[in-house]
């Protein structure tokens, strides 16, 4: 690709703005731990929401969401389109559980619901496997996406494309600390969005728009398969088995960044930091409608352009790039490689910082150096940042597809979530179910993956690697909670007089439940929720391909089940600002 002196003029002015907000936040950043990893606990609603989806929405989505669709037709989304279930429980029942918590990181979590030496045990354990292993991965795939869109587009080899992003994002991730990350994760994905509508339209332009496409697949696909949202039951693309798991076990059953089983991870580091219960839920419910609903159908549509216009690709990913390099005229070439700098960064900044909220938090600060000033803790999340930094590079340089390491990822985490879910709701799950649970999950995936051949890689592999893996593992877990001691029933009872979970859950050491939540209400608010983002989604999938009566319909009826969701969830949460 050829770059003239209005695209480099554009990504330049991008990098100065970014590397200038970090800069305006940085004093008040180093103020304290709390203001570093948390922005004070007084973020509204909206930035927190928009931060979420602007740090799901990373260089490696487009390509990962184009590989998907060149491989087994829109269907082939559902893949984390099912997750929409899981984000709705933490919407509806764990937002206002995780504000009321009041801690600083979910590993922390483990010694307000746990107690005693195996409690510590956990949150040091499972700060370092998050921090060190997990995070490590799934930087290492963002980067290692952007890297191929960065030498594909501008001639830079892996390492060398690998060694400037980390230079760049390391800048301003350890001076700006959170609220640093929230500013420009709002800008950031407004100017990820318009680049990424910008080459859908331009690719449509190319084949005769949305009218020569869908006609260009039909010519080629008669069976029409790489359209269907919903795969036929003998599909090829997509294997009812493996439609089957989407849709029933893999949103509860596995941990994945972004779409965690009861909420966790960086999701709940913007919840706990925002002002209060009814913005934490807000934030949540955002989060949702525009992760899934709103930023995937430009990179379908680029995909289904690519699969016309470069059939048979050894990598399909690459089609979105070579999109992108084909197509697109000057100023739109530099706006949309600052645009995926923007999505890149985004996605960055969070998890170096997520990840140093661990390592300071959750192992320096707990187990090495208690007691220091708060400004020492802030200095030490920057020094954190900087050690994830290397260990993510060298991660980065051994990933081959996006999707494989999604995948891989999700076959790790198979049959923790139900844990996850349980926790806040069962008083006999204790810090045991939880380290069974991780350990199993992983030595089963891995058994099953290298000594029985189940590859990711494979529709129906996939499928029975998740089936085996999330049976297995939830026997374990569930063995070691009744072999195990329960907690004390004073540390039970505080813990629930902190979040007010309730449920029948409680009953046995926690009598005074009632009234606290309504579980059959929360479910049908859940159902409704989950009504909302796939009217949403499909609806404007509808409008995009031409249905635009139904399209139009199903958006309207989203719109309205938005209001009443919002509406009908407000007798559950706190509206007051409260700092924990």
């Amino acid at each position: 690709m050829t770059l003239t002196a209005v695209d480099w003029t554009v990504i330049v002015l991008y990098f100065v703005l970014s590397v200038a907000i970090a800069l305006l936040y940085s004093r008040r950043a180093g103020a304290s731990a709390d203001e570093y990893f948390l922005s004070g606990r007084a973020v509204p609603w909206w930035l927190a929401g928009t931060s979420m989806v602007a740090t799901t929405f990373a260089a490696d989505t487009p390509l990962a969401v184009t590989g998907l669709t060149v491989k087994y037709g829109i269907a082939g989304n559902w893949l984390w389109w099912c997750m929409v279930m899981s984000g709705m429980l933490t919407v509806v029942f764990y937002a206002r559980l995780w504000r009321r918590a009041g801690v600083m990181t979910d590993a922390e979590f483990a010694e307000i619901r746990y107690s005693g030496r195996p409690a510590a045990f956990l949150r040091g354990f499972r700060a370092c496997y998050l921090a060190l292993a997990i995070n490590s991965i799934i930087i290492g795939w963002v980067t290692a996406a952007m890297a191929k869109i960065v030498g594909m587009t501008l001639g830079v080899g892996k390492w060398q494309a690998t060694l400037g992003l980390f230079v760049l994002t390391a800048l301003y991730s350890t001076l700006s600390g959170l609220w640093g990350v929230l500013v420009t994760d709002f800008f950031q994905f407004v100017l990820a969005m318009l680049g990424c509508i910008a080459l859908a339209v331009f690719a449509l332009g190319a084949v005769g728009g949305m009218a020569g496409l869908l006609d260009a697949l039909q010519t080629r696909f008669p069976d029409g398969a790489p359209l269907r949202v919903i795969p036929a039951l003998d599909s090829a693309w997509m294997p009812a088995l493996t439609f089957f798991v989407y849709l029933a076990v893999n949103w509860w059953a596995s941990w994945y960044p972004g779409a965690e089983p009861g909420g966790g991870g960086y999701v709940a580091q913007r919840i706990l930091s925002t002002k209060n219960e009814r913005h934490a839920l807000l934030a949540a419910l955002w989060f949702n409608i525009a992760h899934y609903a709103l930023r995937p159908w430009p990179w379908i549509v680029v995909a289904l352009v690519s699969m016309v216009l470069y059939p048979g690709l050894a990598d399909p990913e690459s089609g979105y790039v070579k999109v992108m390099v084909d197509l697109l005229p000057p100023f739109w070439r530099g706006f949309l490689i600052a645009a995926f700098f923007a999505a890149y960064m985004s996605t960055i900044s969070t998890q170096l910082n997520w990840g140093a909220s661990y390592l300071v938090n959750d192992v320096y600060r707990r187990f090495w150096a208690v007691g220091r000033s708060e400004r020492h803790y802030a200095a030490a999340g920057r020094v954190a940042t900087l050690v994830m930094m290397v260990i993510s590079g060298v991660v980065t340089l051994n990933i081959s597809t996006v999707e494989g390491a999604w995948k891989f990822l999700l076959a790790i985490g198979a049959g923790t979530g139900l844990v996850y879910l349980l926790r806040w709701y069962w008083w006999r799950v204790n810090a045991w179910s939880e380290v069974s649970a991780m350990a199993a999950a992983l030595v089963f995936s891995l058994v099953a993956q290298w000594g029985f051949g189940l590859s990711p890689d494979d529709p129906r592999g996939f499928a029975q690697l998740l089936l085996v893996t999330t049976a297995l593992t939830t026997i374990v877990w569930l063995a070691v909670t009744y072999l195990t001691p329960a907690e004390r029933p004073d540390h039970l009872r505080a813990f629930h007089r902190r979040v007010r979970a309730g449920g029948p859950g409680w009953r046995a050491v926690a009598p005074d439940t009632a009234g606290e939540t309504a579980l059959g209400a929360g479910l049908v608010q859940w159902l409704l929720g989950c009504a909302v983002v796939y009217l949403a989604l499909f609806g404007i999938g509808g409008l995009v391909l031409g249905q635009r009566g139904k399209g139009a319909m199903a958006v309207i009826a989203s719109a309205i089940l938005t209001w009443y969701l919002v509406s009908a969830t407000r007798p559950a949460v706190r509206t007051e600002t409260s700092v924990v």
